[in-house]
C-alpha cells in the first residue's frame, strides 16, 4: 500500500479516485505543527534550534496518518508545490520519524493542477524533499518568531496599548502611515484650464489651450482666475486654423497570465475582493481542478496549455486574433525554484466554473490567460495642432481609434488611481481647415494629494519594493485590520491613531528594521537560501547580532523617556504650526500650561502640564481632529437627591458622565444605544441595579454594564443582555431564565431558543442539511444543526458562500474527536485536574 499526503480533504478524495485501490490518500489539513507561542521556541545560542509543537486540533489526523504510515510500503508527500508545501511535507515526515512510523521509501511529488492527467503524470516523476526550500522556510519562520517575540514585549512595556509588531507587517503599516503623512503635508495648488469645443463636418471635438502669448503651457501655468479669463477671451476672439495633423500607429500587447500578486490586484480593482477573499476563492477553484496552483511568481504557461489556449481563441474568433507565434513571457521572480507556472484554467474549452464569487474569479482568470495568447491591439493615435492668425495662441486635440481590437475584444487590464481621458474619435481634419467654434471654457482645478492605498495598490507597492512575498500579502493585510492599526473606508486604507503611534515608535527606536531597503534585502537573502546560495543559520546570525542588542538597549529606557522622545518625534503631527503664529502647545483650557504626549495604562494621550489644576486632555490625534479634545464639561442638570451637578465629559477613553468631584465622584461610560439626558444619566450612575434575591440560592441578582456590554450577575456567574434598556427592565423571572440558559450553554443562548440566524445559506451540497450563519459568543459561525464551525478571522461573513460554509463544516466535523472518546477524556480531567494538567501539557510539548 502507498500512502499519499496532501493538504485538504477535498484534494484527498479527488486524488484517491484518480490513483486507484493501491493508494491511500489522507489530508494533513494544512500545517501539522508550528513553533509554540512562548519564549525559547527558537534558541539562537544553540544554532537557532527550533522546538516544534504539534497542533492540538491535528491530533486525530496525525494519528490516522501514523496508523496508515505503519502499514505503508511507500510514503508520497504531495503537498502544494511551493515553500509552504515543502515545509508541510517536511513536518509530516519528521512527525512520523519521531513516532517510528516512517516508511523506508519516502518521496516528494508536486503538481500544479488537480486533474487526472496532471496527477498521474506527476506520480511518475518523484523526487526527494528540497532541503534548500526547507531551510528557507525555517529561516523565515525563525525570523518572524524572533522579531515578534523580541519586539512585541518591548512594545507592550514601553508603549501601553500597542498590540504587536511583525517583520513584514510593521513595514506594510509604515507604507500606509507614510502615505497618510504625505496627504497631510500636501498643499493644494490652484490652476486653470482653457479648452474650446470645435466642430468639423457636424462632429464636435475638444481642443485645449497649449500655447498662450507665445509661451507653451503646462498643467499649472495658469494659476489665477484673471489670467484664465484673459486666455479664454483670446481664444474666443481668435480664428484657429489646423496647422498640422499627425497620425501615428500604436500597438498594445496583452498582459501575461496572472501571478498571485496580479490576481489579487485585478480582483480588487474589478471585483472588489479583498486579498484574503481572492485567495480563498482561488484555493477552492484549484481544489476543484478548475485552475492551476494559485501561489506563484511565474508568468509562463506550459506548452500544452498555450496550444489549448490558441485553439480556444481560434474557435471563438477569426484567425487573425491568434498571433503567428505563441507568446512567451519571462518571470521577474528572483528565485527560479518558486517561479511556477502562471495561474490559468486547466481546461481552456471551459469558460465557466462554479457560481457566485467563484464564477466571477474564474471568469477573470480564464479571460486573462486567453488574452495573453491573443493578437496585439492595433491603434491609431492622432494629434491636431491649431493656431490663430497671430501664431501666439495654439490649441491641441488628441484622439485614438482602435483599428483592430485584438486581445481587447476579450479583456482589458484595470488600472490603479488613474483617470485616463476616454479615447476620443476626431473628425477627419486637414491642414488649413478652420473648424467652427461652439464654446470656450475656463475651468478651475486644484492639485490632488496622492491617493490612499487600496488593497490592489498596496499589494503592488509591496511587490515593487520587494517586501514580503505575494503568497503572504493577504495574511499581512488581515493582521493590520485585526490589530485595528488600519481601517478600510470605500476600499481605501486609513491609518488609525494606534497604527501611527506604533509606526512612530518603531521609526524612532528601530528605524533600520522598518526601513524598506533593509526588509527587501532580507527577502533577497531568504531567496538566496532557497536557491542554495546562502546558509540559513548564517543569515539568522547576522540579523540577530544587531537586533538583539538594540531591543535590550530600548528595554532599558524608562516609559517616560520613550514618551518624551515620541513627543519630540511626533511634534509636527500632534502640534502643527498655527495659522496665526501662536504656540501650538498652549493649553486651550487654562491658557498657561503646555500640551505634551503622555503615556497611560490604556495608551497614549495629550494632556496639560498644569495637571491636576488643569485637567484638559485629548486623545492621541492631531490637534483639531474630530472628537479629539475635551472641550469642557456639559451640565445635564442636578441630582434631586444630592443636589450635585451631573456633567457630561469627554476623556481620552471616550465620553462619560460624572456626579460630584474628587475622590467621591461617581462616573459612568455612555453606551452607544442611549440618547443621553438627565434621567438616563442618573440611571447609569445608579448601577449596578439589584433585581432581587435568587429564589434557589437567596443570593442577589444584579444587572449592570461592563467592558463587554450589559450583563446579569449572580454568585460569580454571568449572562449577557442585548441592550442597555434590558439592564433596567429585566425582572426576576426573566433574569433566572437567562442565568440558567447561560450556565447551561457557556454564556450563549440555549439551543432551541428563538435566536434568529444572520443568514440562511441553503442546503449542504453533500448532506442536504440546512446551513445557517449565526452570531456566537466568539464571533460568527456556521452550523448545519449538528456541527458548528467558527468563521476564521480572514473570512468576511457578508461574502460567505454556501460552498465555503459547507467546507468549513466538513473540515470541523473531520477534525472533531468522536463523542465517546471526548466523554472518556473529560472524566479523568475532572477527578484531578490540578495534578494532571501539567503532566498533559508536558507530554504534548514533547510529542
Amino acid at each position: 500500500m502507498q500512502l499519499v499526503i496532501v493538504e485538504s480533504p477535498a484534494k484527498a478524495k479527488t486524488i484517491e479516485k484518480y490513483l486507484g485501490s493501491d493508494y491511500r490518500v489522507l489530508a494533513s489539513y494544512g500545517h501539522v505543527r508550528d513553533l509554540p507561542p512562548k519564549d525559547g521556541s527558537v534558541d539562537p545560542e544553540a544554532g537557532f534550534a527550533m522546538d516544534w509543537e504539534n497542533y492540538a486540533d491535528k491530533a486525530k489526523q496525525l494519528r490516522a496518518i501514523t496508523d496508515e504510515a505503519k502499514k505503508a510500503d511507500r510514503l508520497i508527500l504531495a503537498t502544494d508545490p511551493d515553500r509552504e508545501g515543502e515545509a508541510i511535507s517536511w513536518h509530516v515526515q519528521e512527525v512520523l520519524r519521531g513516532r517510528k512510523a516512517l516508511p523506508k521509501q519516502v518521496e516528494r511529488v508536486t503538481f500544479n493542477a488537480i486533474t487526472k492527467a496532471t496527477v498521474t503524470e506527476a506520480m511518475k516523476h518523484p523526487r526527494q524533499l528540497d532541503e534548500d526550500l526547507i531551510d528557507a522556510y525555517r529561516a523565515r519562520r525563525a525570523l518572524d518568531y524572533l522579531v515578534g517575540f523580541t519586539l512585541s514585549p518591548v512594545l507592550w512595556r514601553k508603549l501601553p496599548g500597542a498590540k504587536s509588531a511583525g517583520r513584514v507587517q510593521s513595514v506594510a503599516l509604515r507604507l500606509i502611515v507614510d502615505r497618510e503623512r504625505e496627504i497631510e503635508a500636501f498643499v493644494a495648488r490652484e490652476y486653470w484650464s482653457v479648452a474650446a469645443t470645435l466642430e468639423q463636418d457636424g462632429t464636435p471635438f475638444t481642443a485645449r489651450l497649449v500655447k498662450w502669448n507665445g509661451e507653451k503651457l503646462d498643467r499649472l501655468s495658469i494659476g489665477k482666475k484673471g489670467d484664465a479669463l484673459k486666455a479664454k477671451a483670446d481664444v474666443e476672439n481668435g480664428r484657429f486654423t489646423v496647422q498640422s495633423v499627425e497620425t501615428k500607429p500604436a500597438t498594445r500587447n496583452p498582459p501575461p497570465p496572472f501571478t498571485t500578486s496580479t490576481l489579487q490586484q485585478e480582483a480588487a480593482r474589478k471585483l472588489g475582493f479583498s486579498a484574503s477573499h481572492t485567495m480563498r476563492i482561488a484555493q477552492a477553484l484549484y481544489e476543484d481542478g478548475a485552475i492551476t496552483y494559485m501561489r506563484t511568481d511565474g508568468v509562463q504557461m506550459d506548452g500544452s496549455a498555450i496550444s489549448a489556449a490558441r485553439k480556444a481563441i481560434t474557435e471563438r474568433y477569426a484567425a487573425n486574433y491568434v498571433p503567428d507565434k505563441p507568446r512567451q513571457y519571462q518571470t521577474k521572480a528572483k528565485n527560479a525554484q518558486e517561479a511556477h507556472e502562471a495561474i490559468r484554467p486547466t481546461d481552456f474549452a471551459k469558460d465557466r466554473a462554479g457560481s457566485g464569487d467563484h464564477a466571477r474569479l474564474y471568469d477573470l482568470i480564464w479571460k486573462r490567460a486567453m488574452a495573453s495568447q491573443m493578437a496585439s491591439a492595433q491603434m491609431e493615435r492622432t494629434t491636431v495642432e491649431l493656431t490663430d492668425g497671430t501664431g501666439r495662441h495654439a490649441l491641441r486635440a488628441t484622439g485614438q481609434v482602435v483599428l483592430f481590437p485584438g486581445y481587447l475584444a476579450l479583456y482589458e487590464e484595470g488600472q490603479d488611481d488613474t483617470q485616463d481621458e476616454e479615447s476620443r474619435r476626431l473628425p477627419r481634419l486637414r491642414d488649413g481647415d478652420v473648424p467652427a467654434k461652439r464654446d470656450v471654457m475656463a475651468e478651475q482645478h486644484f492639485t490632488q494629494p496622492p491617493p490612499r492605498f487600496s488593497e490592489a495598490s498596496l499589494v503592488k507597492k509591496l511587490e515593487e519594493l520587494g517586501i514580503g512575498r505575494p503568497s503572504t500579502y493577504a495574511s499581512i493585510i488581515q493582521v493590520l485590520k485585526d490589530r485595528d492599526y488600519v481601517r478600510v473606508e470605500k476600499n481605501r486604507f486609513f491609518a488609525e491613531e494606534s497604527g501611527r503611534l506604533v509606526t512612530a515608535f518603531l521609526e524612532r527606536f528601530f528605524e533600520r528594521y522598518v526601513s524598506y531597503d533593509f526588509t527587501a534585502g532580507l527577502e533577497d537573502e531568504l531567496d538566496e537560501i532557497s536557491g542554495g546560495r546562502a546558509q540559513w543559520q548564517a543569515v539568522l546570525e547576522a540579523f540577530w547580532r544587531d537586533f538583539k542588542p538594540r531591543t535590550a538597549e530600548v528595554m532599558e529606557f524608562k516609559p517616560s523617556e520613550v514618551t518624551q522622545q515620541l513627543d519630540e518625534f511626533l511634534a509636527p503631527y500632534l502640534f502643527p504650526q498655527q495659522a496665526d503664529g501662536g504656540d501650538p502647545r498652549l493649553c486651550p483650557n487654562c491658557g498657561k500650561g503646555q500640551l505634551s504626549l503622555r503615556g497611560g495604562r490604556f495608551g497614549a494621550f495629550i494632556a496639560c502640564s498644569n495637571y491636576p489644576e488643569c485637567k484638559y486632555t485629548r486623545r492621541f490625534a492631531q490637534a483639531g481632529a474630530e472628537g479629539g479634545a475635551d472641550t469642557g464639561p456639559e451640565s445635564l442638570g442636578k441630582d434631586p437627591e444630592t443636589g450635585l451637578e451631573v456633567e457630561r465629559k469627554a476623556g481620552r477613553f471616550g465620553p462619560y458622565i460624572q456626579l460630584g468631584e474628587g475622590k467621591d465622584a461617581k462616573r459612568a461610560s455612555i453606551p452607544k444605544d442611549v440618547e443621553l439626558d438627565l434621567d438616563w444619566a442618573l440611571k447609569l450612575l445608579s448601577l449596578p441595579r439589584e433585581i432581587g434575591a435568587h429564589p434557589e440560592t437567596g443570593k442577589p441578582i444584579t444587572a449592570s454594564i461592563g467592558r463587554y456590554g450589559p450583563y446579569l450577575a449572580h454568585d460569580g456567574k454571568y449572562a449577557r443582555l442585548q441592550s442597555t434598556a434590558e439592564v433596567f427592565e429585566t425582572g426576576m423571572n426573566a433574569a433566572v431564565v437567562k442565568l440558567a440558559e447561560a450556565a447551561a450553554n457557556g454564556g450563549r443562548p440555549a439551543r432551541g431558543t428563538s435566536r434568529e440566524p444572520l443568514k440562511v445559506l441553503g442546503k449542504h451540497p453533500r448532506t442536504e442539511a440546512e446551513i445557517k450563519l449565526m452570531d456566537g459568543r466568539y464571533g460568527a459561525y456556521v452550523t448545519d444543526g449538528t456541527t458548528n464551525a467558527t468563521l476564521p478571522k480572514s473570512v468576511d461573513k457578508d461574502q460567505l458562500t454556501l460552498e465555503e460554509a459547507a467546507q468549513l463544516i466538513d473540515a470541523r466535523a473531520a477534525a472533531a474527536p468522536a463523542k465517546g472518546k471526548r466523554g472518556a477524556k473529560k472524566a479523568p480531567a475532572k477527578k484531578a485536574a490540578a495534578k494532571k494538567a501539567p503532566a498533559k501539557k508536558k507530554a504534548a510539548a514533547t510529542n
